[in-house]
């Protein structure tokens, strides 16, 4: 049985999940967001009492608020760390894409990264996780897919009731559209998604539910450019 526990760090909230395995000491670190000594004691405290040790670290995307706490970490715990390369010029000058928002404290992060690609299959604590690449909010951002467990690690690209925002450096609404309708509501209904902010939920309910992905929002393929005539005109 996979074990999940979130975290919510920084001014952002981001969440920086662990995720682990009955019987299994070693556990996976995804996009540790820690922006204080305070947090990165909540983290090592949790993992020193449940008796974890990281066996890699999986970013999401390139965000300061989702790498945060990675250069923390890799001193006392020196695993991998998995990132799609579309990212690395965000994850290098992380200001840029946040620059103008007021009272955030920007750093700027150089830690090695391992490369993923899409459909690539990565192994972690035991767990296999497939490699979709979503981009749109970033070019870089990944979900981790676990079949085996029915669970989706969707960073900002998928929300419970949104979307990940195109506003910032590297967005593209309609890139974000075309990863979430072709690469996650086409996995099972049933499968818990953990996003990169907010509430878990599922595939099913923001299939259903979600406001972005309701077919009002997308384009009629059978609409007529030209439009149509307007009686008496």
């Amino acid at each position: 049985m996979l074990h999940t526990r979130i975290f919510q760090f920084n001014p952002l909230g981001t969440n920086c999940i662990v995720i682990w395995a009955d019987g299994n000491s070693s556990c996976t670190l995804v996009d540790p967001g820690m922006s204080s000594d305070e947090g990165v004691s909540e983290l090592m405290e949790f993992l020193s009492r449940e008796h974890l040790t990281p066996d890699a670290i999986f970013l999401t995307h390139g965000h300061f608020d989702h790498v945060w706490g990675v250069e923390r970490l890799l001193p006392q715990f020196p695993v991998p760390v998995y990132m799609h390369p579309a990212d690395a010029d965000i994850l290098a000058d992380g200001s840029s894409a946040f620059r103008g928002m007021q009272g955030l404290k920007v750093f700027q992060h150089s830690f090695p990264t391992v490369d993923v690609a899409d459909g690539e299959t990565v192994t972690s604590a035991g767990t296999s996780w497939k490699v979709l690449h979503t981009p749109g909010h970033t070019p870089g951002c990944v979900c981790y897919y676990s079949a085996g467990n029915n669970l989706l690690l969707s960073g900002d690209t998928l929300f419970a009731g949104s979307i990940g925002r195109t506003d910032l450096r590297g967005g593209d609404y309609d890139m974000l559209m075309a990863s979430i309708r072709e690469k996650l509501l086409n996995l099972p209904g049933e499968t818990d998604v953990i996003p990169g902010h907010g509430q878990p939920t599922t595939i099913a309910r923001e299939g259903m539910y979600n406001p972005f992905l309701q077919p009002f929002n997308e384009p009629d393929a059978d609409f007529p450019e030209e439009g149509i005539a307007i009686r008496g005109e």
